[in-house]
């Protein structure tokens, strides 16, 4: 009888949930069941073959707590990626759980010690749901995620500047909890696939933005454009979406500064219903789709330049492929909190920021305060002609000296993001923890 092993995501882009997949994809041997909501569940839908079972909740904190409660009861243990609620449900109903997560350095504890977030687990009441979420109420979101490691029996930390300290930090504070650092949380058999087919190279050009040459390599197509998941607490595609707007308004004047891109693919979570499609201009393609996790790391891997949200998911997924991408424009505070910490690497340098556009730009300090005054930010450049044309020609600037790296460049650059995101192999860290 297999191991039945129940994995939720936080809904919060596509990171959580794609690292989900890639942990889900070293468990062939157990009868996996994906339960969430939102785009989590939109992901795991896309890429239902990584799963035996998908459930879906439309309402988790009212209609669908009971599914919830009846697969928990039904399960052998739980892997949770960033989901704070699904580790104290898994508390309360008595089942072993695993946290993972791929951000453990971005969580702020502002109101709370550590010291006092371990003891509020210590006391948390296991009689129902709503006491123990009701103990931790006065506890902030990233504060949450923090008790979770303390409440989980494991928890897998991806390795990123400043985990280590991190971890000293919950170390000195007494937390419990066993706590295992981990490499790249990516789906390793889906690279190894792509790795496959014969990728295009990318050197440096021969003009300016405006000039350019012919697209070289020989991939479908000559320019990836990711935006990742992009819908989170308060993003979405048909609200506060001031950002996938302004990138809408931006790709038909990238195909007249950049004549070389003739076949551009656009990709994320946006691209699933009205914004998806081909459309052709002047002789040149452009394709929106939201592909499954296995049919983009294709085109990543053959794809000679790139344009990526700067999620680590993502990141993680070009270097492993030998592929340097370019940042884009942070969306939301995480994307901020990456970019800074990368600022030493060659992407991070070379990453295009809103401060770009507006010199002198202060965020808050503050995931939803931060991710607020993005969104604004990139409202007030879409509604402002003289900013969009600051925009667009700081991003040209960055994209020509991102073409003019040369392949040793490109591969420097590529080294010294693996050294520093490199950590124990994630296959044999799930093993030790979660064994047939």
């Amino acid at each position: 009888m297999r191991t039945r092993t129940l994995m939720g995501a936080q809904n919060c882009g596509f990171g959580p949930a794609s690292v989900l997949v890639a942990v889900s994809r070293l468990l062939s041997g157990h009868e996996r069941v994906f339960v969430g909501d939102g785009i989590a569940a939109e992901f795991a839908r896309r890429n239902a073959a990584a799963f035996d079972g998908v459930h879906e909740l439309t309402d988790p904190y009212g209609n669908g707590a009971a599914l919830l409660d009846r697969l928990l009861a039904n399960s052998d243990q739980v892997v949770s990626v960033m989901d704070a609620d699904l580790v104290l449900r898994s508390v309360v109903a008595r089942r072993p759980v695993v946290l993972v997560d791929c951000l453990f350095g971005f969580w702020q504890h502002h109101r709370h010690s550590l010291a006092r977030i371990r003891d509020l687990c210590a006391t948390v009441p296991r009689a129902s749901f709503a006491a123990a979420r009701g103990h931790l109420a006065g506890l902030s979101p990233h504060e949450r995620v923090l008790a979770a490691h303390v409440l989980a029996d494991h928890s897998v930390v991806q390795n990123f500047p400043g985990i280590s300290r991190r971890m000293a930090e919950f170390t000195e504070a007494g937390a419990e909890g066993v706590m295992h650092l981990t490499g790249p949380l990516v789906d390793l058999g889906g690279l190894k696939n792509a790795r496959e087919g014969e990728p295009a190279t990318g050197g440096a050009v021969s003009g300016g933005a405006v000039t350019g040459g012919p697209a070289t390599g020989g991939g479908d197509y000559d320019l990836l454009i990711n935006t990742g998941g992009f819908k989170n607490f308060l993003l979405d595609f048909e609200a506060n979406n001031d950002y996938l707007r302004l990138i809408d308004r931006w790709i038909p004047d990238l195909l007249t500064d950049w004549p070389r891109f003739t076949r551009v693919l656009v990709c994320g979570g946006p691209y699933a219903g009205c914004r998806g499609g081909a459309h052709r201009s002047s002789g040149r393609w452009i394709d929106r789709r939201f592909l499954p996790q296995r049919e983009l790391l294709p085109q990543v891997a053959r794809t000679p330049h790139s344009l990526i949200a700067p999620g680590l998911s993502a990141l993680n997924e070009a270097t492993l492929l030998d592929r340097l991408p370019l940042g884009l424009h942070e969306q939301h505070y995480a994307h901020t909190f990456t970019i800074r910490n990368l600022a030493d690497t060659l992407f991070g340098r070379q990453a295009a920021r809103f401060a770009d556009v507006l010199p002198g730009l202060v965020l808050p300090e503050d995931d939803y305060a931060g991710t607020e005054a993005l969104a604004s930010t990139a409202g007030r450049i879409l509604k402002d002609d003289d900013l969009y044309a600051r925009f667009r020609r700081t991003l040209n600037e960055r994209i020509e000296q991102y073409l003019f790296l040369t392949p040793e460049q490109r591969r420097g650059g590529v080294a010294e993001l693996r050294r520093v995101l490199d950590g124990p192999p994630a296959p044999s860290v799930i093993a030790s923890i979660l064994t047939v």
